[in-house]
């Protein structure tokens, strides 16, 4: 069942407070990751991919990088006759808190949509995952609302993390709004959310009637007022709440079963490409257990790296356990282990950085060490 009556709302600034260093000068949603992609292409390309051809991006601040990378929406295969790609900018808040005054500054466009469904999904979360699944489960069941769940451990990263217990039918009985957070696998929400336009507007404007400004109020209040189900994803998700969640889940990627989760040749993840050269390997090179990117030059040695675009390492440098993002200059003989460098970052001769797994140390855009 193709989605084309769903139009997708995907707010890009989801917890970028949890993530100063790496949101300073853009969205969450428009960090780099797994060495060519930003976070946002797997939400997009799922919605995409599963037939939903209007989507809105709702950005909050520092959206210069993500209008850049989404560009017409051509990537993404939303720029066609009957598709479209639109950045919603700028509304106030950052945080999943803050959605319901968002959507109401954006209800002009939500009510003049032609679709009759609204996919509300959050900018942190990487998945292949075939909303088509989840929107025949929702009309299957005549569910007012459903939900995303996912069964593991509930992410440190959240304050106040959703957790719901559902009947063996999929109906949410009970919704947690900050449960005991253990070592024990729970059904985690992280946002998405599947429901009529009308309804998401009233319950919206009911709300902030009473001046009820958290979604996740709103969520578990409507458990005993509407037909709310649950749909559970069991493929891979990776919530990015940190910069530990960040360097966790690159390295996650180099592992071959991960890669093999999210990259389904049925439904691909879509990215802005630009045009490079093959990577160049000189003779002292060594490369092992790593994810290099088109249009790099390595004559060093890199081990468990995850190396984007345009990355040069000279002669005599160790890199390991670290993510190096596009045009970063490493020079010879450095010695990095366990560090995040941002993009355009110049590492000169003869430096040594290291950090450890559990903190992994950061490199600010364009710096030079």
């Amino acid at each position: 069942m193709r989605c084309n009556n769903v139009l997708g709302l995907i707010f890009a600034g989801t917890l970028d407070e949890k993530m100063p260093d790496l949101t300073s000068s853009r969205t969450m949603a428009s960090v780099p990751i797994g060495g060519k992609y930003r976070i946002i292409d797997f939400v997009l390309s799922n919605m995409s991919n599963s037939g939903i051809n209007n989507v809105g991006v709702v950005a909050t601040k520092n959206y210069l990088s993500l209008a850049d990378h989404l560009g017409s929406g051509s990537a993404y295969d939303l720029s066609k006759r009957r598709s479209q790609l639109t950045l919603l900018t700028p509304y106030n808040g950052s945080s999943f808190s803050s959605y319901p005054e968002t959507i109401y500054n954006m209800h002009g466009y939500i009510e003049n949509s032609r679709e009759e469904y609204v996919l509300l999904s959050p900018g942190n979360i990487i998945s292949n995952f075939d909303c088509t699944d989840l929107f025949s489960f929702h009309t299957k069941k005549n569910a007012d609302i459903t939900v995303i769940y996912n069964k593991m451990v509930v992410p440190s990263g959240y304050d106040r993390p959703m957790t719901i217990s559902v009947d063996d039918n999929g109906r949410v009985n009970r919704l947690f709004l900050n449960p005991q957070k253990t070592d024990t696998v729970e059904n985690v929400v992280f946002g998405a959310i599947l429901l009529k336009k009308d309804l998401l507007m009233q319950e919206i404007n009911q709300a902030l009637a009473v001046n009820q400004k958290d979604i996740k109020n709103i969520i578990q209040a409507a458990v005993g007022k509407y037909n709310v189900y649950g749909f559970e994803d069991k493929g891979y998700t990776a919530a990015i709440t940190s910069n530990q969640d960040y360097f966790n889940f690159n390295m996650d990627l180099i592992k071959k079963e991960v890669r093999d989760a999210l990259f389904n040749p049925q439904r691909p993840i879509y990215t802005k490409v630009r045009d490079d050269a093959p990577s160049r390997y000189g003779l002292t090179s060594s490369v092992k257990n790593s994810i290099i990117a088109q249009g790099c030059v390595i004559n060093g040695e890199v081990e468990n790296c995850v190396i984007s675009k345009g990355v040069y390492i000279g002669e005599g440098a160790k890199v390991s356990n670290s993510i190096i993002m596009q045009d970063t200059k490493i020079g010879c003989n450095t010695n990095l282990n366990y560090v995040i460098i941002d993009k355009d970052v110049k590492i000169q001769d003869g430096r040594s950085l290291m950090g450890y797994d559990s903190y992994p140390v950061y490199i600010a855009k364009k710096s030079v060490v």
